[in-house]
């Protein structure tokens, strides 16, 4: 049974190159079905890849080859939370690496334009704590690109010396 809300991505294109990408990346994640033209269409030929539905971290999504007329951007990104700096690492560097770009406060695009941030969740736990921890926190986080866990926990630990 479909979800009742479920996100659709606009491709241009590479929507099941970009499913594949996302399937290998992240766990939790899967390419479920494959819709293809049953015929020739003004934008295309018949088998060629319409949509592909598929799960990614466990949330299903449906990736559509809509054409070049609209673009990701910031406005809209996915947040993955990390438990370590190992995962923290690799997600960045699946995404960043062959035509991804690294932004700044673990925010990063795929090479397919769309924005991802990479969260440990400690950067989330210290944020909470409000004061002083929290200010240091940010303050460190706003001078990186990836997160880097034991910077912040530095930068956290100097203001109780």
């Amino acid at each position: 049974m479909l979800p009742k809300l479920q996100p659709c991505l606009w491709f241009n294109g590479d929507a099941e190159e970009a499913a594949r990408f996302y399937a290998d990346t992240f766990p939790d994640s899967r390419i479920d079905a494959v819709m293809r033209a049953p015929s020739d269409y003004p934008a295309g030929k018949e088998g060629d890849v319409l949509t592909v539905e598929m799960h990614i971290l466990g949330m299903r999504f449906v990736l559509l080859n809509g054409g070049p007329e609209f673009k990701f951007n910031e406005a809209v990104s996915f947040q993955v939370a990390t438990d370590d700096q190992a995962e923290t690492d690799r997600y960045w560097n699946a995404i960043t690496t062959n035509g991804g770009e690294e932004n700044v406060c673990g925010w990063c695009k795929d090479r397919y334009g769309l924005s991802w941030q990479i969260t440990p969740r400690r950067l989330t736990d210290l944020m909470a704590q409000g004061g002083e921890t929290a200010k240091r926190a940010f303050q460190a986080m706003m001078e990186m690109k990836n997160i880097d866990i034991a910077a912040l926990d530095r930068a956290v630990g100097s203001a109780k010396g």
